[in-house]
């Protein structure tokens, strides 16, 4: 156990590229792991990792996954070679399973650039035992809010709970322009704070239906749904506002935490 409760942490992660530009969520990302400190090991739950039943690896070793194409060929040179946390990955599962939510464990998953790519800003040294945790291909935004609730109480045994996925996320407006946030995406995002720190659940877990502009700035769920992971996990607690920016015209890098959080983020 750990003298410490954990907060349950949301950030966007972006383009692939974000370890390589001079935005501001990068240089957030790169403070934020000095003023979270040190947990003991690192529960990650990205937008690139989605599975019809929930999966958490196992691996001890896990590989750099580079899954994306086209990208300048610095960003596959990358590697973060944290070591796994296979025992976190077990006690994941058994909660998982003693809450109802079917979760099994895979041998042999690595890190996908959702979650090795702002750890690489993070945590650096990339010392940190790490697993990462599926989102669903079936489950909207209650199921993830309830596969928080199920693994809540690690944070109070030394995990940080990282989810990764982006506040506003349209890749079809990147091709419309990529200077400046859209109207909706602006509006989206100031949306998204003012409820999350307003503690309004009910509305973030009807966000299609709460807000017009809900379509335009995910056009999927996928980058959406580890924010209500990080909310389940959070405990009914109210969120922080970490940071808030854009990146590539209409890419909301918005990040939340719920808990205990250090003063400066």
């Amino acid at each position: 156990m750990n003298d410490r409760t954990w907060p349950s942490v949301f950030i966007s992660h972006g383009a692939p590229t974000l370890v390589l530009e001079d935005i501001p969520a990068r240089h957030f990302l790169a403070s934020l792991g000095k003023r979270l400190g040190r947990p003991q090991s690192i529960l990650c739950v990205s937008a690139h990792w989605q599975m019809r039943l929930a999966a958490v690896s196992g691996a001890e070793k896990p590989e750099t996954i580079h899954d994306f194409h086209g990208f300048p060929e610095a960003l596959y040179r990358l590697r973060y070679p944290a070591p796994g946390a296979p025992e976190l990955a077990r006690r994941v599962a058994d909660l998982c399973t003693a809450a109802g939510i079917a979760c099994a464990v895979d041998a042999v998953r690595g890190l996908d650039h959702g979650a090795w790519n702002p750890l690489l800003l993070l945590y650096p040294q990339a010392d940190i035992p790490i697993t990462q945790l599926s989102i669903l291909t079936q489950g909207g935004p209650r199921a993830h809010r309830a596969l928080g609730q199920a693994i809540m109480q690690l944070r109070r045994e030394g995990v940080l709970v990282l989810a990764s996925g982006g506040a506003v996320h349209s890749l079809r407006q990147f091709q419309v322009d990529r200077d400046r946030p859209a109207p909706w995406a602006l509006a989206f995002d100031e949306w998204l704070a003012e409820t999350i720190v307003a503690g309004d659940e009910a509305a973030l877990l009807d966000y299609r239906d709460s807000r017009p502009e809900a379509k335009a700035a995910h056009p999927t769920d996928d980058h959406f749904l580890p924010l209500f992971v990080a909310l389940g996990a959070g405990g009914g607690d109210r969120g922080k506002v970490l940071h808030r920016s854009f990146a590539h015209g209409s890419l909301g890098m918005a990040a939340f935490g719920w808990g205990d959080l250090p003063a400066g983020t």
